[in-house]
């Protein structure tokens, strides 16, 4: 069986490599960058930290619009699959290489799965929810991580091709956390474990008005202590751009720095007093690696880290950051939410019939 997987960015080659291991057991996987994360030194990086085979095709999509970039991805997806003519195109979360993929594939009319299926935050603004909406409603095989996301699926009149798998990302935690630990990648920082926080911001919403990136200011701004900001590099340009970077620069607390690979992430989160986000994937790792997450958005994919406690939405609000900063908690227990980490495993045994 030749399966064709699509990833193009960092939390995707994350979901990506306990899969590549899993379906290259029982099946032919073609891989193919499609270059939408840019930094290619990142992307180098990842793939040799998990152990991720080298891509059979790179697309070198490069920088764009969310929209150029679709239609340049989708574009070179249509030779590519047309001579591959792969049993099952794999895409992965909610990008805009899931959303190419997945046009695609449609178009050749090639069987799709959508690794991470059904998640909703119900917020059709944002265009990570356009990308898994329309993915979901186009793939043969739903690959979902929890019992809410076929919740979410049913409620939509999607019922076929449904698989509750549980989290691909929960996978790769596992698998890498011990080598994460041995990092210590605060003490390059001339920090101590627990002494500070850790964020993250790189969607839309967040950096693309002068507005909101006024409002990501004022949030850094408003912690007290340490905090690490490993600066996506996009965000670094629109601050630059705003002339907002220079005012970070000479924050007494802030230690900022270029994006760091999967495993010093993973360390530099264990250390963490707390991390303060707008990405769904560091929501999770939050939760594996048990380190209260505040998320700087108002709705979230991941409903379940919030209802159990790990998670609080508190939007990009100073005052709501600097009220939970006063109260950083971890719910008493521990709440299995995302399966048992052969999620990879069944996908692979789902796909193939092995």
């Amino acid at each position: 069986m030749k399966i064709v997987s699509i990833v193009g960015n960092r939390p995707q080659f994350v979901k990506a490599a306990p899969l590549c291991r899993a379906l290259r057991a029982v099946a032919h996987e073609v891989l193919v960058h499609t270059g939408q994360h840019y930094d290619p030194e990142m992307a180098d990086l990842f793939f040799d930290e998990l152990g991720i085979p080298e891509p059979d095709h790179h697309l070198g999509v490069g920088q764009g619009t969310p929209l150029h970039q679709l239609a340049t991805i989708a574009l070179k997806l249509e030779p590519l699959l047309t001579e591959e003519r792969p049993d099952l195109v794999l895409v992965y979360g909610d990008t805009t290489s899931t959303l190419a993929g997945a046009l695609a594939a449609a178009k050749l009319a090639l069987p799709l799965g959508h690794v991470e299926a059904g998640l909703r935050s119900f917020d059709r603004s944002m265009p990570e929810e356009q990308n898994r909406v329309a993915t979901d409603h186009l793939s043969a095989h739903l690959f979902c991580p929890t019992d809410q996301a076929v919740e979410n699926l049913v409620a939509e009149g999607i019922t076929q091709g449904v698989h509750q798998v549980g989290d691909v990302m929960f996978d790769a935690s596992r698998a890498f956390a011990p080598a994460a630990a041995r990092r210590r990648a605060w003490e390059s920082l001339g920090l101590e474990a627990g002494s500070y926080l850790l964020m993250t911001v790189h969607r839309a919403a967040a950096t693309d008005t002068a507005e909101a990136l006024h409002r990501l200011v004022g949030v850094i701004e408003a912690v007290d202590r340490p905090l690490v900001f490993p600066v996506h590099p996009r965000t670094r340009h629109k601050l630059e751009e705003a002339g907002l970077w220079q005012r970070l620069e000479g924050h007494p607390h802030l230690h900022l720095s270029p994006p760091v690979g999967y495993l010093d992430f993973t360390s530099l989160l264990t250390g963490a007093q707390g991390v303060l986000t707008d990405s769904g994937g560091v929501q999770k790792e939050a939760y594996f690696q048990r380190v209260p997450c505040l998320t700087l958005r108002d709705t979230t994919e991941w409903v379940e880290t919030v209802e159990a406690g790990y998670n609080r939405l508190v939007g990009m609000h100073p005052d709501a950051v600097a009220a939970a900063l006063r109260d950083l908690t971890l719910p008493h227990g521990h709440v299995d939410l995302y399966g048992d980490g052969h999620a990879a495993e069944r996908i692979a045994a789902i796909v193939t019939g092995v």
